[in-house]
């Protein structure tokens, strides 16, 4: 990550965001007029819960050729975007600062932040950390609800040192990958799953005709394996950013 407008300097004028995770910051944050184009995923509903939004805004693709005739004074890119579109717009001598993925709540405010500082919107970002802040604390709950499990495509779950285990954490379940030592995301045997037998599974939606690898999802043990079987709305989970409070009120 680099660093934020020198003292002095103008806001950029034209941004375009390359990444679904970064486009929902920047909708979030940029001025009436600052934000020019988000990528394409930002319309899809299925996986961006800003779809509505994004409709204002020029899509891309993330191709170099395209976002340079957009004349941008600033790309921001996903740390998974595309590497050769973004190493030939900086040789175009465009400014592009890439964001990685946040893992936990502190680094929604961090990254919310530093978007700010980058859009010349310190003041807003602040105003959206307090937001954010306000509404944690709401949905951070006492309660026990029990034990969760989340469980992907491939029988991939995920730790307590991921978003995503950070969400059911908050929600109130005890995630049953620590029971195997599981902190980040990796596999996990489904014999392993259902003999923890947990109080509620957790997945992601499926995509019908996309890949075999869900089909582990359609298992009839998971069935059995939980009587709480809820499958999430993956775009309030796939990104670091405030829509994951949608995601904690959903399991509560």
């Amino acid at each position: 990550m680099a660093a934020a407008i020198p003292a002095g300097a103008a806001p950029p004028e034209r941004v375009v965001s390359m990444n679904l995770c970064t486009d929902q910051m920047a909708m979030l944050l940029a001025a009436p007029g600052q934000l020019v184009s988000v990528s394409d995923l930002a319309s899809d509903p299925r996986m961006s819960p800003m779809a509505e939004e994004a409709g204002k805004y020029q899509p891309n693709y993330g191709r170099a050729e395209e976002i340079y005739l957009m004349q941008p004074d600033l790309v921001i890119a996903g740390q998974f975007t595309s590497g050769p579109s973004v190493a030939m717009l900086r040789r175009l001598g465009i400014r592009v600062e890439v964001l990685p993925p946040a893992e936990d709540f502190q680094a929604i405010r961090d990254e919310l932040a530093l978007v700010g500082e980058w859009l010349g919107r310190d003041e807003q970002a602040a105003t959206l950390i307090s937001q954010f802040d306000t509404r944690l604390a709401t949905l951070s709950t006492a309660t026990a609800r029990g034990r969760a499990a989340l469980y992907y495509a491939n029988g991939f779950t995920s730790g307590p040192a991921t978003l995503a285990g950070a969400i059911i954490e908050t929600a109130g379940y005890d995630n049953i990958a620590a029971d195997y030592g599981i902190e980040t995301t990796t596999a996990l045997p489904m014999e392993l799953l259902v003999m923890a037998e947990p109080d509620r599974l957790v997945t992601g939606a499926k995509w019908p005709g996309q890949s075999r690898s869900e089909a582990v999802l359609d298992h009839p043990a998971l069935v059995h394996a939980a009587p709480g079987l809820a499958e999430v709305t993956d775009r309030d989970w796939v990104c670091g950013t405030p829509y994951v409070l949608n995601a904690i009120e959903a399991l509560q």
